[in-house]
């Protein structure tokens, strides 16, 4: 399948687009230093910046005024802006109306939202309005008490296939790429391969177009959970910084460590196995039966 490079702009389309969460000036500095490709702006920062216990309570006004600390961070960076809980579901004006809130007063060059078939038409509103519109699907926290909690999704054969449908409805309303989050690596190998736009993971393995990763989680900055993709890159760089004897500030290792994550992505060694989902041999035979198994 011939795929689209929307992201040229960015990178040739053979390299693996590198992105992270930023929620601050800081850390988006670091991202910027360290030649990150694309910040996202999440609503994530609910839990890991103000301690909420899941990304619902994150109001349109406090994404704002994160994305604006993002963009004098890193104004050179493409900086994607999360839309929370409540910003989106009312109707495709409420959609488009805080979209254009991300852009005009957030200082975004895109935004993200949850969501496959059911929200189709907010992303064929914000898209034909103009804004670039990455789409969500997978394990969404959003909804996560709609998927019976934080759960590994994509490993039977109706929730693969129910996947592979929201990700061809997204592209085909007008979504420049998909975020894939909690899915087992062959699975959303599977789900790229029955579409043309750029796929992204976040806890969806290897072989994909870009991969994310939170700020806090690559940082070692969130002590309440460690979900299996995330990996603390920061031990790494003091490891590698204690022997060459020389004195690093924090502002210093945070690059370093985020640096360390961009090579990690373009040396195909993140996410390896360890980061990933794994998926029985059952369960595997029988997505291998379904129709968009390729």
């Amino acid at each position: 399948m011939q795929r689209s490079n929307k992201f040229s702009f960015l990178k040739p389309e053979s390299e693996i687009i590198s992105w992270v969460t930023a929620y601050d000036y800081p850390i988006a500095y670091c991202a910027e230093m360290a030649g990150i490709d694309m910040i996202l702006v999440g609503d994530s920062g609910a839990m890991v910046q103000h301690g909420h216990e899941t990304t619902l309570p994150i109001s349109m006004a406090s994404m704002i005024t994160m994305c604006q600390s993002v963009k004098r961070g890193a104004s050179n960076t493409f900086i994607v802006g999360d839309m929370p809980f409540g910003s989106y579901e009312s109707s495709d004006e409420q959609a488009i109306n805080n979209a254009v809130d991300f852009l005009k007063t957030g200082g975004c060059d895109a935004v993200k939202l949850e969501g496959g078939i059911r929200v189709t038409s907010r992303v064929k509103a914000i898209s034909e309005a103009g804004i670039i519109i990455i789409g969500h699907i997978g394990l969404t926290p959003q909804s996560s008490s709609n998927l019976g909690g934080y759960k590994v999704q994509g490993k039977d054969i109706k929730n693969f296939e129910n996947l592979v449908r929201d990700a061809i409805a997204l592209q085909e309303a007008g979504a420049t790429a998909i975020l894939l989050e909690a899915i087992p690596e062959i699975c959303s190998q599977m789900i790229r391969s029955n579409v043309e736009i750029p796929i992204f993971g976040i806890g969806a393995g290897a072989g994909l177009d870009g991969q994310l990763l939170i700020s806090n989680d690559a940082l070692g900055l969130y002590p309440n959970f460690k979900p299996r993709f995330a990996k603390n890159f920061f031990n790494e760089a003091v490891k590698s910084n204690l022997k060459t004897k020389k004195i690093f500030t924090a502002i210093d290792l945070f690059t370093e460590s985020l640096a360390l994550y961009k090579a990690e992505i373009q040396n195909s060694n993140f996410p390896g196995h360890e980061f990933s989902y794994p998926i029985s041999e059952d369960a595997l035979e029988e997505l291998k039966k379904s129709s968009f198994w390729k």
